[in-house]
Formats: structure tokens, C-alpha cells, sequence
């Protein structure tokens, strides 16, 4: 018996079930099947599904929006593609998120690189970054598995977890201040640290994004009662810090579950919706994906990497951000969302509005939300509706890092929007949880590098060059 999605079986399935008799028989016969080889169960393939799948395919084909083939400012090497699995850790466990920051222990002590991983056993582990080197391996900074983590000014690091907390600590593990203002799951923290206005957002599974305005006195590091808080109908899924274009005033770019918008929100103490992006203008369908991975490019700030939900495997945008303007005055309640934006590009005067005008602005706006999208690519990474995308630039912006669920890492090349690199590190079939790139401050000057942890229990360094 040939294997169940042979192509005789799919035809000899087709024949039965249309009732070609006479066709079947024979065709049965000169293929050497059984007589019930036509005899379809569930879940079997058939000809009918597999060209409703290809029609699938090729309309998700037509929505690819590649990038030039001229392989100018195209994805530079050397590359990261030696891997080393750190071997320090004091446990095994499944790694819930990896990211690299400089760090002090205080005074005028001179920064060095470190690498922070948390893990499923509660643990976050403290590393240098170049030689992977164990400093320390906290495990009474939470009640949870810690999901986030950040560093700020250098000496003071923010730990969110499962249970929603946030603790502040230096880094040898010294807890100065813990706070429970979310009710689940943080799953983000992020830092704008700025001297005119340092901030921190947290962003929690039970639809809140917390904002804080931490205070530095006499070396004293104070977070404090949330100074602003922002309620969605659904959770957050990623926040991304940015300075508006206009008044330089910082703002933050929220995605959230079962929406294709980037949604832009002050930071003041009452914060107001400014705008918001689609990242699928002209799709029919009522959510075409959830942005779950955002990341501003190192070298230009107005274009963000979105790895989406999309099944089976994640598609990769890269998205010329409308930042709406910073209008004082709140906008309508009554109004769509996407008023500010289409303020910017119409103009329709006084005149009352119609329907057909209300189509032309709103087409104006589709428009000039597809033409923002550079790159509109499937990274063949496989995910299912429970994984976690994962989206890392690499420092110089030439390319984009991506995470899967089959323990590969793929390069995408920014400027053709194609796979480019596939590293085979992490074990075959896990999945890889968390992603970092950027530059480290080594011996020999800077050097790129790339952090990825999985559920392989396997956290891996991986240098342009072999280490030495």
C-alpha cells in the first residue's frame, strides 16, 4: 500500500467518490492497488484539497511584496553563523528570553556587555557577554518564570514575570523595589531612557499598559505608581518606544491580539490615541494577522519589522511607519480611529460628507498605508496560532533575524525581502522562544553577534567568526 498522500491514491480517490466506476476498476488494476484504495477518511488528501490549497497559495503569493534584485545595500557579510551553546547555565530549562546591555556595578566602574537569560525554573541568569562566563544565577528575584527583562542607566535591571510583577535590582540579584500593578502576565517591558524624561512601559495579558516616570535621587532608584495607564479591548502583544518626527516628544507604538493595526499613543499623564496604521489595507478579512514581533531598525528609525501570527508560517513586514501628527486637542470619539491620518491627507473642506466621499478618503488612506509597507515576505519559518514570533535587526539594518518553531534561524535580507541564512543550532523540531542581535564591545573592537534561546533548553552565541 503506497503512502496516504501518493498521487495514486489521490486519484484513485477522486474516481471512486465521483462515481467513475468502469475508470476506477482499471485504473486500480494497472496500479496494483487494493479495491478499497479509493475509500477516503478523514483527513485524507484529496484532489479537491489540494487545489483549494493552491489557490491558497497563490493568493498569499500575489500579497509578497519583494524588494529590488540589484543586491544593493543587500545583506552584508560576515555574518553570525558560528554557534556556540552556552554550557554555564547551573540548570536546565527552557529559555524564555535572551538580550545583551551594558552594565555597571556601580560609580565610575567601566561598562562591560552582559548577557541576561531567563528560564522556565524561575532563574535569570547573569553572563558576560564575550566569553559566556557564569557571574551570577538569580532565583529568588520572583514567585514566576520571569518573560522580560531590561536594563536601565546601566545599573538598575527590571524583571516582569508570570504572575505580573515588576521588580527593580541591581545586578548582582539586590531587590530595591517590587510592584504588582498588572493582574497577569507582563510579556514586555520596555526603557526609554532619556535624560529630559527617562520612561518604562510594561505591557500585561490583562489588557493594560502601565507607564512609569522613574525617579534617580542621591543614586536612589525610584519607579513609583504608574504615572499613566492605557486600557485595550484586547492584549497587548508588543510596545515599541519612538520619538514623534515633529515635536520629538516620545510615543509608543502598541500592536495587540486580533488587530492589523499599529496603534500610536501619547506618554503624557492622560495618554490619547494619536492614530493608527493598518498593516493589511485591503484585506476582506476581519483580522488578517496580529502583529506579534516589533522592531525599529538600528539605522533608521522610521522603519519597523513586524513579525506576524500568520499560519503556518510567519510572514515578515517591513513597514515605513505614518506617525500622525501630535495634535493637543483629543480626538472624536465618534471619529474612526484613523482620522488623524486621513486629516493629514485630505482636505475636503467644510462640505458635508457622503458616502462616496467617505469611500474615496478611506481609500486615500489604504493606499498610502500599502505603499508604506517595503517588504511584505513569507520567511517559510513554520508557527502555529501558540507560538511566539521573534524579530531581531541586524546592527548595520541590512537584515532581519526570525525565529520558527522547526529550531532554525533565518536571515531575511532587507533590501529583496528573501532568506538568505538559515542557522541549524538549536535541536531539530523545538522551538526557538527569543531572539537579540546588535554589537558587543569586545577585545578587538565591536563585534556582531546574535543570541537565540529555545525550548531545547539551549542557549546559543552565535559570532561571524569562530570563537577562538
Amino acid at each position: 500500500m503506497p503512502a496516504t498522500d501518493s498521487p495514486a491514491l489521490v486519484v484513485a480517490r477522486f474516481l471512486k467518490t465521483n462515481n467513475y466506476t468502469e475508470s476506477y476498476e482499471a485504473f486500480i488494476a494497472e496500479a496494483g492497488l487494493p479495491y478499497d484504495a479509493g475509500t477516503v477518511s478523514k483527513g485524507d488528501l484529496t484532489l479537491e484539497v489540494l487545489l483549494e490549497e493552491k489557490k491558497t497559495f497563490d493568493l498569499s503569493a500575489q500579497f509578497e511584496r519583494l524588494g529590488a534584485e540589484d543586491g544593493v545595500g543587500g545583506w552584508t557579510v560576515p555574518a553570525p553563523t558560528a554557534a556556540r551553546a552556552v554550557t554555564a547555565l547551573p540548570s536546565s530549562s527552557n529559555i524564555l528570553s535572551a538580550a545583551v546591555a551594558a552594565t555597571t556595578t556601580g560609580g565610575d566602574a567601566a561598562s562591560t556587555p552582559t548577557l541576561l537569560a531567563t528560564t522556565a525554573d524561575r532563574r535569570l541568569h547573569v553572563l558576560d557577554a564575550t566569553s559566556q562566563a557564569l557571574r551570577a544565577s538569580l532565583a529568588g528575584l520572583h514567585d514566576s518564570p520571569i518573560l522580560s527583562c531590561a536594563v536601565f542607566r546601566q545599573q538598575y535591571l527590571l524583571t516582569a514575570s508570570m504572575s505580573g510583577q515588576l521588580a527593580v535590582s541591581d545586578i548582582a540579584g539586590s531587590t530595591t523595589e517590587q510592584r504588582r500593578d498588572h493582574s497577569k502576565y507582563i510579556v514586555k517591558v520596555a526603557v526609554h531612557d532619556e535624560e529630559d524624561g527617562p520612561l518604562i512601559a510594561t505591557a500585561g495579558w490583562d489588557c493594560k499598559i502601565n507607564l512609569y516616570s522613574p525617579s534617580i535621587a542621591e543614586e536612589q532608584f525610584s519607579l513609583g505608581e504608574p504615572t499613566a495607564s492605557i486600557t485595550l479591548p484586547t492584549k497587548p502583544e508588543a510596545i515599541v518606544f519612538l520619538r514623534h518626527p515633529e515635536t520629538a516628544q516620545p510615543i509608543l507604538i502598541v500592536s495587540r491580539t486580533d488587530s492589523s493595526f499599529l496603534y500610536y499613543y501619547t506618554t503624557e499623564p492622560k495618554p490619547r490615541l494619536l492614530g493608527r496604521q493598518n498593516l493589511a489595507p485591503h484585506s476582506n478579512a476581519w483580522v488578517a494577522f496580529t502583529p506579534s514581533a516589533l522592531a525599529l531598525c538600528p539605522t533608521d528609525h522610521s522603519l519597523l519589522a513586524v513579525g506576524t501570527s500568520t499560519v503556518p508560517h510567519m510572514k515578515l513586514l517591513l513597514v515605513r511607519l505614518l506617525v500622525p501628527p501630535y495634535a493637543q486637542e483629543a480626538p472624536s470619539t465618534s471619529a474612526a480611529p484613523a482620522t488623524p491620518l486621513r486629516t493629514l491627507l485630505l482636505d475636503d473642506g467644510p462640505a458635508t460628507e457622503t458616502q462616496a466621499s467617505q469611500a474615496r478618503a478611506a481609500l486615500v488612506i489604504a493606499e498610502r498605508e500599502s505603499a508604506a509597507i517595503q517588504i511584505h515576505c513569507t520567511t517559510m519559518a513554520p508557527q502555529t496560532a501558540y507560538s511566539t514570533p521573534a524579530v531581531a535587526w541586524r546592527p548595520d539594518g541590512s537584515g532581519v533575524w526570525v525565529n520558527g518553531d522547526d529550531g532554525a534561524i533565518r536571515g531575511v535580507e532587507v533590501s529583496s525581502g528573501k532568506v538568505v541564512s538559515t542557522l541549524q543550532g538549536h535541536e531539530a523540531g523545538s522551538k526557538v522562544r527569543c531572539l537579540w542581535a546588535g554589537d558587543v564591545d569586545g577585545e578587538d573592537g565591536k563585534e556582531e553577534m546574535l543570541v537565540s534561546g529555545g525550548f531545547d533548553q539551549k542557549l546559543i552565541v552565535w559570532r561571524a567568526v569562530p570563537p577562538s
